[in-house]
């Protein structure tokens, strides 16, 4: 998570590649870039994550059920590694082609990555911290934003002559998680449903959650594993045409979607434009936009994901961001009536963000684990990345365009419908995953799944020949 964002939050960054990109085409060609083909360059450059993301989202499926979580993160990383050197030389070959082949690279390493992180990280977490071990997610997406502003301000990588180094910067994270992953397990129940290595499901639970009683978790994996015990991995298709998932789908659909149609990614963009209208020196603005990206970290910091449960947090965090929206968009378009205007739409898009980060951003993640049996979690982490990329690939591509637009703030009340809309969709249809087993919240699903037809029970001799680690 720190590593796919920790060059991507500089407005000096963007600057310093457009005006590279301007000046490498100056020399090849002898006469300089026209504007609009520079800003589809530039809009290609940010995209372009998005496609290499689709990418290595789409074959985190077949990865993760091969190789396991564990081995799929330490070979990421040297994909990773390998983006950050392309990018870090781009100046120096003098070629911007590098520059996008990194991003495309990076974006490929990220989209493993995600579903990566969440599933490894879900399953090596008891129950009863399972929410704020998913939620962490979050708060690392959180601190690689503020720790690529922090980096990218003009002080520091932020320059003309560093800027290179900047954007090689990513590769840190990654080579600090490669020295340290080879020291932690597989997961648990990767290794006891799809390796059947009792042994080491024993030894990781004990490394992971040390030597005290853990029966009620150990149970839990019994009883996944006897509801697969004839059950295989599922593809994509598979699950796809699976009625017995037909509404953890959905709402994986809505909830992937939601986060990025919700237009935090406007709101970052427009924090800029906003304060350059108040009329605050250049320098200050990126102090000031800062401040935003801490706000995000902050509100992650602070995770009530287990005292109010995940769909409290998602149904109110989207009510909440939608009316925000609709706030913004009136202080936006009256920005030039009145000279304080400007302030009251940099608090509203801080309070935006905070309620972001403390709401749905965390708990969505947490969801996406929690409603999934391991047979079909990689498959259905597959879709919610390719849209989750999808959505990152259409906004990075026409937002930049949008904005230059007169009308471009009432973009904003097109995410207001989308967070409005998907509130009603999650008070009806998700039930509450709080300290709940996957066995207990399939049997939820399964009332909106089969509706009035019978579903077969789950056997009461569940524990039959699953009594291998009762002592550990």
């Amino acid at each position: 998570k720190l590593t796919a964002r920790v060059c991507s939050e500089s407005f000096f960054l963007s600057q310093h590649v457009k005006a590279f990109i301007n000046e490498t085409w100056l020399e090849r060609y002898g006469y300089p870039i026209h504007q609009d083909n520079l800003l589809f360059l530039w809009s290609i450059t940010v995209s372009i994550f998005g496609i290499g993301g689709l990418v290595g989202s789409s074959g985190s499926r077949y990865l993760t059920v091969k190789y396991g979580k564990k081995k799929c993160l330490l070979c990421n990383n040297l994909l990773m590694i390998t983006a950050a050197s392309v990018m870090g030389c781009s100046k120096m070959a003098r070629s911007f082609e590098m520059i996008l082949i990194g991003r495309f690279l990076c974006g490929v390493s990220a989209g493993l990555c995600v579903p990566l992180h969440h599933q490894y990280v879900g399953e090596i977490s008891p129950k009863k911290l399972r929410g704020f071990a998913n939620s962490t997610a979050s708060f690392f997406w959180s601190l690689g934003k503020a720790a690529g502003q922090i980096a990218g301000q003009r002080e520091l990588l932020g320059s003309q002559s560093l800027w290179p180094v900047l954007m090689a910067s990513c590769g840190i994270p990654a080579l600090v998680q490669l020295l340290t992953l080879p020291f932690f397990p597989e997961s648990p129940p990767y290794l006891f449903m799809h390796k059947g290595d009792q042994e080491g499901c024993k030894k990781a639970i004990r490394q992971l959650w040390g030597e005290g009683h853990h029966q009620a978790e150990i149970d839990d994996i019994m009883k996944e594993k006897a509801t697969m015990k004839n059950t295989k991995i599922l593809s994509v298709l598979e699950l796809m045409k699976e009625p017995a998932f037909r509404w953890q789908l959905y709402m994986i659909i809505v909830l992937s979607a939601t986060v990025q149609l919700s237009g935090i990614s406007a709101i970052y963009f427009y924090t800029f434009e906003v304060l350059q209208a108040a009329g605050f020196d250049e320098r200050m603005i990126s102090y000031m936009t800062l401040s935003v990206g801490l706000s995000e970290l902050l509100a992650a910091v602070s995770s009530i994901i287990e005292r109010l449960g995940r769909k409290t947090l998602v149904r109110g965090g989207y009510c909440i961001m939608g009316s925000l929206l609709a706030a913004i968009t009136v202080t936006l378009s009256l920005q030039d009536w009145y000279f304080w205007m400007p302030y009251c739409s940099l608090c509203l898009i801080i309070l935006f963000v905070v309620v972001f980060g403390i709401g749905p951003a965390g708990a969505t993640i947490s969801i996406r684990v929690e409603i999934f049996q391991m047979s079909c979690r990689p498959p259905a982490f597959v879709i919610g990345a390719v849209l989750n990329w999808l959505g990152i690939f259409v906004i990075g591509t026409t937002f930049p365009f949008i904005v230059v637009s007169h009308s471009g703030q009432f973009c904003f009340l097109i995410f207001m419908g989308i967070l409005f809309t998907s509130g009603v969709i999650v008070h009806l249809f998700l039930p509450e995953t709080k300290g709940k087993s996957i066995v207990e919240i399939t049997e939820e699903f399964n009332k909106l799944n089969f509706k009035k037809k019978r579903v077969p029970a789950t056997p009461n001799h569940v524990m039959e020949d699953y009594t291998f680690c009762t002592r550990l």
